[in-house]
């Protein structure tokens, strides 16, 4: 029998953000905004007082970031799933205790009927 291990899920959801993507013409050259959210799986300790410090999780505002500021300016992401990737790859870096991240991304400018029309990557630590 295999006991699971604890852990700790941060997440920030639903960031619009405009972010240059696509693959028609019409999308390469103007930024389009995407829905991202972001959940992060963390190494966790064992039990959480009333005065544990920040330092034993990890700040909401890093993942905000990676979404946000972390994205390169100018940088034309032909597929979503490259800046999925990116933003994965971000988290990976910024704390070793990331074990997993999932980015989801929903292109609003193609949706027609409020329908969410994008991916879902999920990356786990080497």
């Amino acid at each position: 029998m295999t006991v699971e291990q604890d852990r700790l899920t941060l997440e920030v959801s639903n960031l619009e953000v405009p972010v240059l993507t696509g693959i028609y013409y019409e999308e390469t050259h103007l930024s389009q905004p995407v829905r991202i959210s972001v959940k992060v799986d963390l190494q966790c300790p064992r039990h959480f007082a009333p005065e544990t410090p920040l330092s034993a999780s990890k700040n909401y505002m890093d993942l905000k970031r990676a979404m946000t500021t972390a994205i390169p300016e100018g940088v034309h992401f032909v597929l979503i799933e490259a800046l999925a990737d990116h933003i994965a790859e971000t988290l990976f870096v910024q704390d070793n205790r990331v074990l997993r991240v999932e980015v989801k991304i929903v292109k609003l400018a193609i949706s027609e009927s409020g329908e969410d029309i994008g991916i879902t990557l999920v990356r786990n630590r080497r």
